[in-house]
């Protein structure tokens, strides 16, 4: 074995058979990857996961049982060394961005060419994670519109208090300072905590600036 490179070993699933067998056989002709099974279901390919270890699994995303991203969430629960890509003939951004979150390692329009699968797998299995340039706007897009959502709109008095919680200050020295009445100011306070989704003012700084709300 000596100068030769090692194939990826890969686990092909869709569960049309012509369309499995099409990019099970693109990818052989490679000489760069080894196709070690073939599934048509979500259970069926954790089933070959579990029992091949591939580099990289090329999964379906629209599957009769379990999703791709199901299956993607299966390998990282139970900490399986395949990295997935997803392919899929839905390139929705929000499926896409969904797919990256549960810990795909790669996103593919089902149209993609067999030289970009390929690409795509060789890369994969290098460690990186594959969107194709068509796709990286409108995740970049998604992503934006996620971040803005799960910023909440606070108040002039609600950011008063959260800077003030931020140095260290109780609601009493909160209320001093804001020349406000203790229970107004918890009453802020407490409109802060349903905005963060906490229930302490150690918290609600420490959500805020992993929100960025305190730069």
């Amino acid at each position: 074995m000596s100068g030769m490179t090692a194939r990826v070993r890969v686990v092909v699933v869709d569960d049309h058979p012509i369309y499995r067998e099409g990019i099970a056989r693109g990818l052989a002709l490679s000489g760069q990857i080894e196709v070690v099974a073939e599934a048509a279901t979500g259970r069926e390919a954790l089933t070959a996961i579990r029992a091949e270890k591939p580099a990289v699994a090329v999964v379906d995303y629209r599957l009769p049982d379990l999703d791709g991203i199901a299956v993607v969430h299966a390998v990282h629960r139970d900490d399986l060394p395949t990295r997935v890509i997803i392919l899929s003939a839905t390139t929705e951004s929000s499926v896409v961005f969904r797919a990256i979150q549960e810990g795909a390692a790669g996103y593919l329009a089902k149209e993609s060419r067999r030289a970009d699968i390929v690409d795509a797998v060789m890369k994969v299995a290098k460690g990186l994670t594959v969107v194709p340039p068509e796709l990286t706007g409108d995740l970049a897009a998604e992503i934006r519109m996620r971040a803005a959502r799960d910023t909440p709109v606070l108040t002039e008095r609600e950011r008063q208090v959260l800077h003030a919680f931020a140095r260290g200050l109780s609601i009493p020295e909160t209320a001093r300072e804001l020349v406000l009445g203790a229970s107004t100011v918890k009453t802020h306070a407490q409109k802060l905590y349903e905005k963060l989704e906490v229930s302490d003012r150690a918290a609600a700084v420490a959500e805020a600036m992993r929100r960025g709300l305190l730069e």
